[in-house]
């Protein structure tokens, strides 16, 4: 980790008795430490939001997809999809839900605007109830959440 990721920055937040005592009772129930703990997260997460991130962000989150398996072709026109984005795609897992529905999370790591367009692209299909990609890492950022060691993943 960089010295300057390391480095703390005091501020001071101001906001009404009623609002810090509900989310001190919050925080409490999540088992955080103290207000600060808190706060890194709540900003680590708005700085997630889509909105927020530029298109070549390099990320790591997952693509969460509900489907009908009856519908005709959709399973070959998602294993193609995937390996259009082979290099994107880390990992994935399919359950089975019920008689008639599959679940299928994607672990992803690459540039947003292509995860973005690949999750745009599943969603559109036919017989594709839910595809939602969520961000949980930007590459570079400081935030303890990322870990740092130093052996291949076999990524590459």
């Amino acid at each position: 980790m960089k010295e300057k990721e390391r480095e703390l920055v005091r501020f001071g937040v101001s906001m009404p008795q009623d609002l810090i005592e509900r989310f001190d009772r919050v925080i409490a129930e999540q088992g955080y430490g103290n207000r600060s703990e808190a706060i890194r997260d709540l900003v680590r997460k708005e700085l997630l939001q889509p909105e927020r991130l530029p298109a070549a962000s390099a990320v790591a989150g997952t693509v969460v997809i509900v489907y009908d398996h009856h519908v005709s072709d959709l399973s070959k026109q998602l294993t193609e999809l995937q390996h259009d984005y082979h290099h994107d795609i880390i990992s994935t897992m399919h359950v089975h839900l019920n008689h008639d529905q599959c679940l299928e999370i994607v672990v992803v790591k690459g540039a947003y605007g292509r995860l973005f367009r690949m999750t745009e692209a599943i969603r559109v299909l036919r017989g594709v109830t839910y595809a939602e990609l969520s961000v949980s890492h930007i590459e570079g950022e400081g935030g303890g959440h990322a870990h740092g060691h130093g052996h291949s993943h076999g990524q590459g």
